[in-house]
């Protein structure tokens, strides 16, 4: 699978992160933040705003003396054949914390294998999720899922899938002109959520964030009824913002 390179994302800071987490585990008795610091190159400032969400995320805790050691989550993501069990236990939580903050359906979905895979997502009465009324892996092209997705590959890899899913109008605003959505893919912002309005499914509007975590081509997405498409853009804009724990959790 040919990709492209990879982007900035607007949660670059999953890589300090990784830093972060690297230098507590090597201190088994705890390490203070001015040490972690030091060992890092990182700023406080931004070093206090990585240490707040590592702690939300179980990742690391403080302990009495203010002395930072690496908490439940990072024990159990690290406990051999369970692992992929924890793994994905720790994203459906914070896919079931995203939900409710966003107050929409959310879902994380993957290229693999050449097809596009919805591998995890949370809903609820409130926040139902959308009516697959034809398959995602044959509606990339309609999709705010699939379209982040096709926008992670190269111009080969993009019509590899293509040839083998043809784009079909699947309402009167999905784009059936290949040359024409591939000239929106490539104009769209790596930092700018991917917006699906009613393309892909009457009564559905969707935004999609890119999930870079090493090869892996990812997203992160969510789904609204029409009649909260209002609130599309502040929503999309809040997951793009919450989107590094679920980052972190698949580099770790």
């Amino acid at each position: 699978m040919a990709l492209k390179p990879e982007p900035t994302a607007p949660f670059h800071s999953v890589q300090y992160a990784l830093r972060v987490l690297e230098t507590v585990s090597r201190h088994g008795g705890g390490v203070t933040d001015a040490q972690i610091a030091r060992e890092t190159g990182l700023p406080v400032a931004h070093l206090t705003s990585l240490l707040l969400m590592l702690r939300r995320e179980g990742y690391v805790e403080q302990v009495s003396d203010g002395a930072y050691v690496i908490g439940d989550s990072l024990v159990l993501l690290g406990s051999g054949v369970t692992r992929r069990e924890a793994l994905e236990r720790k994203l459906q939580e914070t896919l079931g914390e995203l939900r409710d903050s966003v107050g929409a359906a959310v879902y994380i979905s993957r290229y693999i294998d050449g097809e596009v895979k919805i591998t995890q997502f949370a809903d609820g009465p409130r926040t139902p999720k959308v009516n697959e009324w034809v398959d995602f892996r044959s509606a990339a092209h309609a999709s705010a899922v699939g379209k982040c997705l096709l926008t992670q590959l190269d111009q080969n890899g993009r019509r590899d899938h293509l040839s083998r899913h043809k784009i079909a109008r699947l309402t009167s605003r999905t784009i059936t002109n290949e040359r024409v959505l591939f000239s929106k893919l490539d104009s769209q912002p790596p930092t700018v959520p991917m917006l699906d309005l009613q393309e892909y499914a009457v009564g559905t509007v969707c935004a999609a964030v890119l999930l870079t975590a090493g090869s892996t081509v990812g997203c992160l997405a969510l789904s609204l009824p029409i009649e909260h498409a209002h609130r599309l853009r502040a929503a999309a804009d809040t997951l793009n913002r919450r989107a590094a724990p679920v980052v972190l959790s698949l580099a770790i």
